[in-house]
């Protein structure tokens, strides 16, 4: 009988596991490899150890800029997008009809981004500026992170909704008998409370838009210049522009030890302000 159960458990295992490792391992360890070779997409491949590393960091005039805009961009992008959830949150959590904001405000987050963005691409061109909003240095980026956080902000305030609805009523009602209210109440209660909530909507933020490009790509293609041009378009750009599969490859995990970096600080220091309900 235990014999049988393995097997049963084995047969239904089997298709995860070889979908995991056709679709994730074998192409992650493929871009391992792919990152010290010259690999044009036609042609033959060359080892070329970190020249493609070394390229990027010394010759390439494009991926230092778009490695600046995509921080730039998280850097905008993520309190913006934490707190217009945050703040919709807690003014939904007082309204009669809360699972009707929550619907009508989630409504972006699931529609398709491309298709925002083309319509978002078309009331920029209409805002009667001279120059357009995405044709301005100055203004294009700060155009993407405006309708990325309209785009994005609704799945983190479903998040916050849920976390605000779960507070305990009754350290809520003794810190209102402690005279906690207004700010201080939010400071030193509600947020604390909610904290868990919040680390988890920043983490997956952080990572989101440190992978930003249908934003970008359909609003002003990188430009103007290279104005809003982010890491993951530079490695789209060797990839299936320039056909440098060996430089997207690296480009791609530059990305990842980034995101793997930013992501480790995140959780090492969630010590220090998560707080966990025992």
């Amino acid at each position: 009988m235990r014999s049988r159960e393995e097997w049963s458990a084995l047969g239904f295992a089997t298709p995860s596991v070889l979908g995991l490792g056709l679709f994730t391992l074998f192409p992650v360890g493929m871009a391992v490899v792919m990152s010290f070779f010259d690999w044009p997409m036609l042609g033959e491949s060359e080892f070329i150890g970190l020249e493609n590393f070394r390229y990027l960091f010394g010759e390439d005039p494009d991926f230092l800029s778009s490695l600046r805009n995509t921080f730039v961009f998280t850097g905008l992008y993520v309190p913006l997008n934490i707190l217009v959830a945050l703040g919709l949150a807690f003014w939904i959590s007082r309204s009669r009809w809360q699972n009707l904001w929550r619907v009508l405000f989630f409504i972006p987050a699931i529609t398709p981004m491309v298709a925002n963005a083309v319509i978002w691409k078309l009331l920029f061109q209409l805002v009667g500026t001279e120059p357009n909003l995405l044709a301005g240095g100055s203004t294009a980026l700060l155009s993407v992170v405006a309708m990325s956080v309209w785009q994005g902000f609704g799945y983190n305030m479903i998040v916050f909704s849920a976390a605000i609805n779960e507070m305990s009523p009754s350290v809520l009602e003794a810190a209102s008998l402690d005279g906690a209210t207004g700010l201080r109440r939010l400071i030193s209660v509600q947020l604390p409370l909610i904290s868990p909530a919040l680390f988890f909507a920043t983490t997956m933020t952080v990572i989101s838009s440190m992978q930003v490009f249908t934003q970008p790509y359909i609003l002003t293609a990188g430009g103007p210049g290279n104005a809003t041009e982010t890491l993951v378009m530079t490695v789209y750009q060797a990839g299936f522009q320039s056909r440098e599969l060996g430089l997207a490859a690296a480009g791609a995990w530059v990305l990842f030890a980034i995101i793997l970096g930013v992501t480790a600080v995140q959780f090492l220091g969630q010590k220090r302000w998560v707080h966990y309900e025992s």
